[in-house]
């Protein structure tokens, strides 16, 4: 790398001291700010996304975007933006008012497991994991994935009345 930069094997490893020093303070800054931005406002956000899903109220969802929201749902190539947008599909969508929604965290943020019934004896199963972006109390992205095999990789429990193996982030 030196010979490539023009400069001694000394200046590249001070360079590279630094810079190791200085993103080891920018995580630790990061890692503060999380913890303390899991704060109460995200708690009560997370508590009325949950409560409107469950009660399937469309508008009570809706009210809890900003203005410019994005929903995407990976690996699907779904990819919407604006209230108008989501609203129109989550119209579309399945009645969910029997589905089981337990805030959870994940990747450091907000997050809610979502357990659908199964069969006739109505069995909860791992359904979707939503990952919450909130500025404020407003819910600027929703990452929805339709992926039940996640919720071993979160620790979550299959069976939503059994807690945790550990947390999610």
């Amino acid at each position: 790398m030196a010979e490539l930069l023009e400069t001694s094997a000394a200046a590249v490893n001070s360079t590279l001291r630094r810079a190791r020093a200085t993103l080891a303070a920018a995580n630790r800054g990061l890692s503060r700010a999380r913890s303390t931005d899991a704060t109460d406002t995200d708690q009560e956000l997370v508590a009325r996304y949950v409560e409107a899903f469950e009660r399937f109220d469309v508008d009570a969802l809706v009210a809890l975007l900003r203005e410019d929201a994005t929903l995407a749902m990976p690996p699907f190539e779904l990819w919407l933006q604006g209230r108008d947008d989501i609203r129109r599909w989550l119209l579309a969508t399945e009645d969910c008012r029997h589905d089981r929604f337990v805030p959870v965290s994940a990747n450091g943020g907000p997050a809610v497991a979502i357990y659908k019934p199964t069969g006739s004896d109505g069995a909860l199963q791992p359904f979707a994991i939503h990952l919450l972006e909130a500025s404020g109390d407003r819910i600027v992205a929703i990452h929805a994935f339709l992926d039940p095999s996640l919720f071993e990789t979160f620790g979550l429990p299959t069976d939503p009345d059994a807690p945790a193996d550990s947390p999610a982030d």
